[in-house]
């Protein structure tokens, strides 16, 4: 993969001009792919270059989308895909740029029993985030949904063959949007720190992160400049970078049911429960089930955010997502919570819940969703 930093949109315009290039499947959302600009770049009279369009139409990337673009990419056979997007856009190239038509009839059961087998890369695949953002550009993970249920697809096939990060087509972001991506980048660098799979590089880079984010998340919000907004994606990609190796925590395998079954904004539904995970596990700090000295790795985050204890470090998350207007009654987001608990409950990801420094039971997942 090359590392090309900050870009500008003439760098994307020269490498798409590439004579090798003549076929572009370019998959993005319809509303991202003209706000954020890419639309002047990538068009077919500007490269001179045979290019097909998929925008897709889901909120989050499900399984018979994912079947639907992987059938009209193998119908096209490009020389290159340009995924250009939020998350879900990325994820979408990402798995069907390696799924083999033969195999899309077990698809299904392959994917919810995590078997890869049989996966190879059929086209380079250039990513470039719009949002700032999930770092979706530098993992070896994709996210699909099937019956609404969220599984995690994870080969090193996965990785896009380049990527450019491109301040002018995240900056024009609306509030909202930039409000859920940029706390999910937060959330993955915090959870990525204390998570069990974490290592002296993944550390190196989720503190790198939270440093950038924690500085320039408010700032991006309410008065977003080229210079904030650029480090903003970069803490994305440093995220990224970080949950690539050490995968994300229970924060995020809660977030997942709050996003399919009521529509919740992904980053948003992992703000819901980020500093109740944070507080629990702080409490619980003896049980610590890690190789690392948890209490080590909270303190080195007390730092960043300049708060002396647990509580002052709680209340500047309850802080941020306050400025942020990131929701956090169930209430107000018309989700009866003792309702559906059960329903939450089913589709958390098993896998990142076992990311957590401290073992977690049902029953105390349960209490730390209803807790309010």
């Amino acid at each position: 993969m090359i590392f090309s930093g900050i870009s500008k949109k003439k760098n994307l315009l020269n490498f798409i001009k590439k004579k090798k290039y003549n076929k572009i499947f370019v998959i993005s959302g319809q509303n991202s792919f003209y706000k954020s600009g890419a639309y002047k770049i990538i068009d077919p009279k500007k490269t001179n270059k045979e290019i097909k369009f998929y925008f897709k139409k889901s909120h989050f990337p499900e399984i018979k989308e994912l079947i639907k673009i992987t059938k009209s990419l193998d119908s096209f056979k490009p020389k290159l895909i340009i995924a250009v997007g939020g998350g879900c856009v990325l994820d979408y190239a990402k798995i069907a740029n390696i799924l083999d038509k033969k195999k899309i009839k077990n698809l299904k059961k392959n994917i919810i029993k995590f078997k890869c087998i049989g996966f190879k890369k059929k086209y380079p695949l250039l990513a470039i985030p719009t949002t700032a953002g999930s770092g979706a550009e530098v993992t070896s993970n994709a996210v699909i949904y099937i019956n609404k249920r969220k599984y995690s697809v994870e080969n090193n096939l996965l990785f896009p063959s380049y990527f450019f990060l491109i301040v002018n087509f995240v900056i024009n972001n609306s509030f909202k949007l930039k409000a859920s991506s940029g706390f999910d980048v937060i959330a993955q660098s915090i959870e990525s720190i204390i998570s069990l799979k974490s290592n002296k590089k993944s550390l190196f880079y989720a503190i790198k992160s939270l440093k950038l984010s924690r500085k320039n998340y408010l700032p991006f919000l309410k008065k977003p400049t080229k210079v904030n907004c650029s480090k903003m994606i970069l803490a994305a990609h440093f995220a990224g970078k970080a949950i690539n190796i050490s995968k994300t925590g229970a924060p995020h395998a809660v977030s997942y049911p709050f996003s399919s079954l009521f529509g919740i904004d992904h980053g948003h539904a992992v703000s819901l429960t980020l500093d109740k995970f944070l507080f629990f596990n702080y409490m619980n700090k003896n049980n610590v089930n890690s190789k690392f000295d948890l209490d080590k790795r909270y303190k080195l985050m007390f730092n960043i955010f300049e708060s002396k204890n647990i509580n002052e470090f709680v209340s500047m998350i309850k802080h941020l997502k306050q400025k942020a207007k990131l929701e956090n009654q169930y209430l107000n987001l018309e989700i009866d919570i003792k309702k559906n608990i059960n329903k939450i409950m089913r589709r958390i990801n098993v896998l990142r819940i076992k990311n957590n420094p401290i073992a977690l039971n049902n029953n105390q997942i349960k209490n730390i969703v209803l807790k309010i």
